[in-house]
């Protein structure tokens, strides 16, 4: 009875032991786990589970008869309480919209706030000027000018208008605006009744020269128009607003691609002006079914966001997610593309860019003729194209506009330039560090002694003068003109030059330095060379650390981190990953007469782009040999 006993303590033990052998070679792993976690960011929710799909026409018609049964059931079920929510949504922002805004005749108090949403046009004169220098903070204001005249007919009608300086075009002001009603003589024609609202109506058919002229009553709409350039017309005993459109602020002209140069090509660019941008679209597609919609972004500063696409091609619920995000950003201030893009990306943290930027019309149009949306903000040169993929981001448009063995080359060179900017370092890393068996014996040798006299290790060398390059790089890119060029170039020279000599690094390491920073300037997208930049210093690191091991590394959590990513419900290594059907056009292209459907991940709803033959001629040839 002892012994078993005692080999039953034994045996208990040994459990014990083992047990606790598995506890913590189970927090080796998990410490593992998390420690490579760090290395890829991952928001700890999801934002949104946006998968882009093609229309079903029929699910669509089904799923609005079902609503609209639950409706009428009242069934409790769970479609049902989703059809009453969207109902009672509906009622009440149309009961909002129904609310009738107040005519409040005069302020009860000086400095009193005016909410812009109940406030309509007071018939009286005097008090639309109240209620303007209250909202407008006149005189104190001095953008806002505010004119009054008197209206030139049998019975002189006082009147004022109001716009900004800067914004509204003086010349267009007075000639079209100003002078017609100033020299006004149709009151003089008895027959004609022209007081009250109906003399703004006649203003604007018989008077006003302008070119859009609208006539509101709500302060809300004519604040936000004079805002933007146009002008207000007030006029004593008329309870409705005369806008008419003056816009004409000071802006550069098209210019030259500065971030997208290319030799065989259109050179327009966009600029700063969005009406501007949008007629260089409209230039190239001539099309009725090109659709741009306007959406104000921005509490304070209520940019325009214009949303173009072609509505016979575009996937509509892509279009809709596209406005839904837009709608959906809250900021004080939304003015450039680059911070829309931070706020309707799918994966903020990632390196990776998922929305293409590029100031390049014929570009644009590219991509609005394959089924994409195109975002365009006024202010702002660079138009933002969704959604991208990876591969998009490594091409650029002179690959079509050359012939095919020579777009194809660069695109070789390119995706060559790509791995070279990212991993040339971190090899040199491991070999010089683990591996020196991989390379010829001559050149380990020839290593070796350009670094006997280097009294750094491999890594902190490949550190300090990558750290060097980016500085050049940035201090050439912040100072003005042709100093800056020099800068870069006479600095990299003196700097290298100097430490070889000084024995700080090696030749060797000068010439990877370089040739990795001539690789990352061949990356065409701008966002995309930033990344390949950032993920250049991991792959070092990991080098440093673990030889090729921690380069393999690298290299499968970046492969995992973007086959889990979208750009608005597109996976981004999509056609590779996962795997559509596409045309000859991902790393090498295809004749251009080859690419006859669009691309099959974008769901468009026109797939063919071009019919099987479009090269014709080709078959009237072959007719004409027949006949022969």
């Amino acid at each position: 009875m002892g012994n078993r006993q005692d080999n039953g303590g034994e045996g208990s033990s040994q459990q014990k032991e083992r047990d606790q052998q598995e506890k913590q070679g189970g927090l080796f792993f998990e410490g593992i786990k998390a420690g490579l976690s760090l290395l890829v960011f991952k928001e700890k929710t999801p934002v949104d589970n946006f998968i882009l799909e093609g229309v079903d026409e029929r699910k669509q018609e089904k799923r609005q008869k079902e609503d609209v049964a639950a409706i009428r059931t009242g069934e409790g079920d769970k479609l049902g309480k989703e059809a009453r929510g969207r109902e009672r949504k509906l009622r009440k922002k149309e009961s909002r919209m129904n609310k009738k805004p107040m005519r409040v005749k005069r302020l009860s108090e000086p400095g009193e706030v005016i909410t812009l949403a109940n406030l309509l046009v007071s018939p009286e004169l005097k008090v639309n000027k109240e209620y303007l220098e209250t909202i407008f903070s006149l005189p104190e204001n001095k953008d806002f000018v505010l004119r009054e005249f008197k209206i030139f007919s049998d019975k002189p009608t006082d009147a004022f208008v109001l716009f900004m300086e800067g914004m509204a075009e003086r010349r267009t002001v007075n000639e079209g605006v100003l002078k017609p009603l100033m020299l006004f003589a149709g009151g003089k024609d008895s027959n004609i009744d022209i007081t009250g609202s109906k003399m703004a109506e006649y203003i604007k058919e018989h008077v006003v020269y302008g070119n859009q002229v609208d006539i509101e009553e709500k302060y809300e709409d004519i604040v936000e128009k004079v805002n933007y350039g146009g002008t207000a017309v007030f006029i004593d005993g008329c309870p409705r607003c005369i806008l008419v459109e003056t816009k004409g602020w000071d802006r550069r002209p098209i210019g030259k691609s500065e971030t997208e140069q290319i030799i065989w090509g259109p050179q327009e660019a966009f600029n700063e002006t969005l009406r501007s941008n949008t007629g260089l679209i409209r230039k190239s597609i001539r099309n009725t079914n090109l659709m741009t919609e306007l959406i104000k972004v921005g509490v304070q500063n209520r940019t325009d966001v214009a949303v173009m696409y072609m509505k016979n091609i575009a996937n509509p619920r892509l279009v809709e997610e596209v406005k839904r995000r837009i709608e959906a950003v809250s900021s004080d201030y939304v003015g450039e593309s680059g911070m829309l893009e931070q706020f309707i990306e799918d994966h903020p943290f990632m390196p990776v860019p998922q929305i293409m930027a590029t100031e390049r019309p014929d570009r644009v149009v590219a991509f609005l003729l394959e089924g994409k949306v195109a975002i365009l903000i006024d202010g702002n040169p660079h138009v933002l194209i969704v959604p991208t993929t990876f591969f998009s981001l490594l091409q650029t448009p002179e690959d079509y506009y050359l012939r095919l063995p020579y777009g194809n080359l660069l695109r070789l060179l390119r995706i060559v330039a790509m791995f070279i900017a990212t991993t040339l370092p971190a090899v040199y890393v491991a070999i010089t560090t683990f591996h020196q068996e991989m390379i010829p014996t001559d050149l380990i040798l020839a290593i070796a002694a350009a670094r006997e006299t280097v009294p750094l290790p491999t890594v902190v060398e490949v550190f300090m003068m990558e750290f060097a390059f980016e500085l050049i790089r940035e201090a050439g890119l912040r100072v003005p003109g042709v100093i800056g060029n020099t800068l870069g170039i006479v600095g990299a020279l003196i700097l290298g030059q100097a430490a070889v000599q000084a024995g700080i690094v090696s030749p060797i390491l000068i010439i990877i330095v370089a040739v990795t920073g001539l690789a990352s300037f061949s990356i065409p997208n701008y966002s995309m060379a930033f990344a390949l930049r950032g993920i250049r210093f991991l792959f070092t690191i990991l080098a440093a650390a673990f030889g090729f091991l921690g380069v393999s590394a690298v290299f499968f959590i970046i492969l995992s981190s973007l086959s889990s990513m979208k750009s608005f419900g597109v996976p981004l290594l999509v056609p590779k990953g996962p795997k559509t059907k596409t045309e000859s056009d991902v790393v090498l292209r295809g004749p251009v007469w080859s690419m006859e459907e669009r691309p099959d991940y974008l769901d468009t709803l026109n797939r063919r782009r071009q019919p099987r033959i479009s090269r014709k001629w080709t078959v009237e040839s072959e007719k004409r040999g027949d006949d022969n």
